[in-house]
């Protein structure tokens, strides 16, 4: 679970039921993915879904990345 959306940098939570991954785990706020063409990665050109939550127990012991990701084309248009 990658902390960041890849294009805004905003901090995502794990906790947060509003962020969108592709199959690839490419992962997204909902204000980006709004800008999306066709709603779909702008990585890999796949579609976009909920990403799943983890919940608090599970996260003490398996805890979400900490590695920001950043799809710099992304950024750069923003």
């Amino acid at each position: 679970m990658r902390p960041n959306c890849e294009c805004c940098d905003r901090d995502l939570s794990p906790g947060d039921a509003h962020v969108y991954i592709c199959s690839f785990e490419c992962t997204w706020c909902p204000a980006c993915v709004d800008g999306f063409e066709n709603r779909a990665c702008p990585n890999c050109g796949g579609s976009l879904t909920l990403r799943p939550t983890r919940s608090p127990e599970k996260l003490a012991d398996n805890p979400a990345s900490t590695v920001r990701v950043l799809a710099e084309d992304c950024v750069a248009t923003r």
